[in-house]
């Protein structure tokens, strides 16, 4: 991956973003922080100018107006101020980079939010460069902010230095100025490939989180110990990491290289500096004063612009890891938007497929090919195929996640994309196979189906008795508000390890239903496996509630297990891609095809004088 490099046009508008989130998210803070800056840059300047007119008193070489109490007062307050002044501004700097992480935090996810589909979400690039906007974006804002006053505060301080470098010898202050150019060039390469490293990293990093997971997590424990895989995957995390090292420790080897080869000159710079002064103070042309305030401008010149390259370099970083952040946050629609969308009418006449053709991206190869399918209104349509037929898929486009790249699906004989996604989807509920178990509440897992049921316990009740977990969520030890995980505890459990429960594989599922029938009154229910983890008698229940919810409403049912869909209105079946039956039960037994033969290989399971497919 080449290191990234900002123009000057985007650099200026990353910069004007990022210090406008600053001052949005602490306006206060951030003008006390330039306030602290200016005072802590002029500081050690008066600190110098100080200590060469008091040397110069107690030498008789002075100016004999001010009091040697005064200057000595004058000297300590600087002194004082020099001390405070860099805690004011880590104080100032902390409760800014809080205020500024909430504000980037919320419009990131904001952004996020803003996709319409999971296009973006399933991209791994587009992931890279979102999770480094999560880890990195509320640093550039920060980061620029302190960087461009900690800036200000090095140009004061050398404009003062280098002031009384030129005027007591002009060559000298020249020097130390043409000495800095190599350190600036060097520190912007070396911010930029650092800032490169971060991204380049990115992917080890979450490989690297993956093993660990897999070695300290719970879904893959009895896995892992049964199969003996511990070792396997920690080698596996060992080399993720050692691989992040190696490219850490290539650039580390650089920055050294140059940092030795940097200090070197600066150091030659200096000691020149030092035999001059000496040698013209022995030869009586600077007073004691005046070699004191050379001693400390030559190394004070030298460090503000040490700082300054420092704090450029940081800028530089700040601003290309702010560019993440930025490119998140402006990531373009993936999936258009009408200008004026049709309102959702509801369904009384169906939805329909017209040659439906989709893959996920040019690489990828055709998931669907050509798909025709109507699912009328007020009846049951199930979908059944082997793995990879592309039945996810057909989910995923009907609740436009995605679109077609072929082909239109009609609601009623609209488009699905003339209308608006989040009134499209407020018409749809849904049971997925890979439903999440979330580790919150119980009463909260069924909740998130449909927040407006937070405050509704009876409604709650009602879903979970739907489908069936209600008894086993009442006898939890704080019922419905016990939390369903062992992570953590919150609240009143906070000191009752027996109050997190972690629910059996079946149990989730329910739990999973019951959130998906808090919107069962919807125009559409999709049901994508709905039993696969429960057994067959709580299969048998289960769908027997599913035949009484669905009676007479529109509904779509996926299910590897074919006695499950034996009752729908009509069975389509899905290969490569493609419709290539469709009927009810008993007209496709009849055609003696692809679903005839694989229900007949389920039922010979069951049944052992079952004759064998042909």
């Amino acid at each position: 991956m080449s290191e990234p490099r900002l123009v000057p046009r985007r650099a200026v508008r990353h910069a004007r973003a990022a210090l406008g989130l600053t001052w949005r998210a602490a306006p206060a803070g951030t003008a006390a922080d330039l306030v602290f800056a200016v005072l802590a840059g002029l500081t050690p300047v008066l600190v110098a100018g100080l200590t060469k007119l008091l040397l110069d008193r107690l030498t008789g070489g002075g100016p004999t107006g001010v009091p040697l109490t005064v200057l000595g007062a004058g000297l300590a307050l600087a002194a004082a101020l020099g001390t405070v002044l860099p805690h004011l501004r880590t104080y100032v700097a902390a409760e800014r980079s809080r205020a500024v992480s909430r504000l980037v935090r919320r419009r990131l996810y904001d952004a996020v939010q803003r996709l319409i589909g999971l296009v973006r979400l399933e991209d791994p690039e587009f992931q890279d460069r979102l999770q480094a906007a999560q880890q990195t974006g509320h640093l550039g804002p920060t980061q620029l902010t302190g960087n461009a006053f900690g800036a200000v505060q090095s140009v004061l301080a050398m404009a003062g230095f280098l002031g009384v470098l030129l005027v007591l010898n002009p060559l000298i202050g020249v020097l130390v100025l043409v000495a800095a150019l190599p350190t600036l060039w060097m520190q912007l390469r070396l911010n930029r490939a650092r800032a490169a490293m971060v991204l380049r990293l990115e992917h080890f990093q979450r490989r690297d989180l993956f093993f660990a997971q897999l070695l300290v997590g719970v879904p893959a424990a009895k896995e892992v110990r049964l199969f003996g895989l511990g070792r396997f995957f920690g080698d596996r995390m060992l080399d993720e990491l050692h691989a992040m090292h190696r490219v850490e420790q290539r650039l580390d080897r650089r920055e050294v290289r140059a940092q030795a080869v940097l200090g070197l000159l600066g150091a030659a710079v200096a000691g020149i500096g030092v035999v001059y002064t000496v040698s013209v103070a022995l030869a009586g042309g600077l007073t004691p004063g005046d070699v004191v305030i050379y001693l400390a401008a030559v190394p004070g010149v030298q460090g503000a612009l040490g700082s300054l390259v420092g704090q450029l370099g940081a800028i530089h970083q700040a601003l290309l890891l702010f560019e993440h952040y930025d490119q998140v946050a402006h990531v373009e629609p993936d999936l258009p938007m009408p200008a004026t969308p049709r309102p959702v009418p509801p369904l009384t006449e169906g939805i329909e497929l017209r040659d439906v053709w989709f893959r996920y991206s040019p690489q990828h190869p055709w998931v669907l090919r050509g798909v025709d399918l109507y699912l009328p209104a007020g009846s049951t349509t199930a979908l059944v195929g082997l793995n990879g037929a592309g039945k996810s898929t057909l989910v995923k486009l009907l609740c436009r996640f995605y679109d077609p790249e072929r082909g239109s699906i009609r609601w009623d004989g609209i488009d699905l994309r003339e209308l608006d996604p989040a009134a499209l989807r407020e018409r749809l509920g849904a049971v997925f196979q890979d439903f999440m178990p979330y580790d919150l509440s119980a009463a909260e897992n069924i909740a998130l189906g449909d927040l407006s049921a937070r405050d509704d316990p009876e409604r709650l009740r009602a879903a979970a008795r739907h489908a069936g977990i209600d008894d086993a969520l009442t006898a939890l030890p704080r019922g419905y508000d016990t939390l369903l995980t062992r992570i953590f505890f919150d609240g009143p459990d906070r000191d009752d390890p027996q109050a997190g429960v972690v629910l059996s594989g079946g149990q989730w599922q329910r739990v999973a239903l019951a959130r998906g029938f808090l919107r069962a009154d919807r125009d559409l229910l999709i049901l994508d496996e709905p039993s696969s983890g429960l057994d067959a008698e709580a299969e048998h229940d289960l769908h027997r509630r599913l035949g009484e919810l669905r009676r007479g409403r529109t509904s779509l049912l996926i299910s590897h297990r074919l006695n499950a869909v034996r009752d729908a209105d009509a069975i389509v079946v899905l290969a490569d891609g493609r419709v290539v039956e469709r009927g009810d039960h008993g007209q496709l037994l009849a055609a003696a095809g692809g679903y005839a033969r694989l229900f007949t290989l389920q039922a010979r399971g069951y049944r052992e004088d079952a004759p064998a497919p042909v």
